[in-house]
């Protein structure tokens, strides 16, 4: 059966979420951005073996999505902030969720949990 193509397709919400939220470092910069706007350097410091591009990647990406929004400001040199949007604040429990998962995996299996996961 064909369907109109101006009907969208059903899409499963457990692979949307995965999109939005299984980039690599995606998980991580949200995380780092609940307690407030960042910059550049400072998300980056969040996840130091990331390439700087492809923390842009997944920045363009949160953003094209609307999780994040991000400011920039015409100066020299070039200031750019990132912050969660309010559609973005609404992933904040599944996140904090996935890091209690992942502590008490952690714990489970007797590995160290960096303090980045504790609340």
């Amino acid at each position: 059966m064909q369907q109109d193509q101006t009907t969208a397709e059903a899409e499963c919400p457990v692979r949307t979420t995965v999109r939005l939220l299984g980039g690599k470092y995606k998980s991580v910069i949200m995380w780092g951005l609940m307690d407030g706007t960042k910059r550049f350097s400072e998300i980056q410091s969040l996840v130091p073996e990331a390439t700087s591009k492809m923390i842009t990647k997944q920045l363009r990406e949160l953003e094209a999505d609307g999780l994040i929004s991000r400011k920039v400001y015409p100066v020299v040199p070039p200031k750019t902030e990132y912050s969660l949007t309010e559609f973005g604040r609404t992933a904040i429990p599944l996140i904090k969720h996935m890091s209690e998962w992942g502590i008490s995996f952690l714990e489970k299996e007797g590995l160290p949990v960096a303090d980045c996961a504790r609340l």
